[in-house]
């Protein structure tokens, strides 16, 4: 069931307006609980998170194994629910909303960038960009130009009608962030986008985010690699499921923002 407004099933587009969002936040979580496991062997994951992202931002989020960080992401980027508390994209709470209506929110808002690139062997380079298009039966010449445009960005154009296997890792994250980009998404998630490249290739990927988030791309990011996270414009601490610092670099400097006074104990 979708959610209901006075016995009305709202726009699975709009979710339900909640009073007091943040303005301006695309995405923002209110008391994010996640536990896994039944009553006694239940394990709690996430912890009372309160966390506003706002257009724009390139966030970093850092932490530990086993610290929540990526079930943040995924909650975030509506791939699983919490176990209780709110998840709002745009003011919107999209808690109560069906798997129908957040597979349409996650594939008309949200693009993923994941650590093993889930390019599909079978499809040209081309063809995986256009992906998400090709299952809602966007297939046209517009499309396909579009992904050579965003190919082209990644300085990948002429590798195009190739399969992935003839491509090096770096070649195919960046295959992947131009698959996340194609339906021109609010927000990227990419969940260790460099955890199996090189040095080199990670550093590629990690300009390609940069340069995408310069040009107005917001982009929410996990990684272990301290090298990212010290030059991370915004960076959230994560530690046994909750945010323990969230720091916002301004003008080359660090200003502490307080998460952990709003989050409380």
């Amino acid at each position: 069931m979708g959610a209901r407004n006075n016995g009305r099933v709202v726009d699975p587009d709009a979710g339900t307006k909640v009073n007091g969002a943040s303005a301006g936040a695309v995405v923002e979580v209110r008391n994010l609980r996640k536990s896994f496991g039944r009553s006694d062997t239940e394990a709690p994951i996430l912890n009372g998170i309160d966390l506003q992202i706002f257009a724009g931002q390139f966030v970093v989020l850092i932490g530990p194994s086993g610290s929540g960080k990526s079930t943040l992401l995924s909650i975030l980027g509506l791939l699983e629910p919490p176990s209780s508390g709110d998840v709002l994209l745009n003011g919107q709470n999209v808690t109560q909303l069906s798997r129908r209506q957040l597979a349409h929110l996650r594939g008309r808002k949200l693009g993923y960038v994941f650590q093993s690139f889930n390019l599909l062997a079978g499809l040209s380079v081309a063809e995986n960009v256009m992906l998400s298009g090709l299952l809602t039966g966007q297939s046209g010449r517009a499309q396909h130009q579009r992904a050579i445009e965003l190919l082209d960005q990644f300085g990948l154009a002429n590798k195009a009608k190739r399969v992935p296997a003839e491509l090096s890792g770096g070649e195919q994250q960046r295959v992947a962030i131009a698959r996340a980009l194609f339906m021109k998404p609010e927000i990227i998630l990419a969940d260790e986008p460099t955890g199996n490249l090189d040095t080199r290739n990670g550093r590629n990927v990690i300009d390609a985010l940069e340069k995408l988030n310069r040009e107005g791309q917001t982009i929410i990011l996990v990684t272990h690699d301290l090298s990212i996270a010290e030059k991370a414009p915004r960076l959230l601490s994560i530690r046994d499921g909750r945010i323990e610092s969230d720091r916002n670099r301004v003008a080359g400097r660090s200003a502490e923002l307080g998460v952990a006074e709003r989050i409380g104990p």
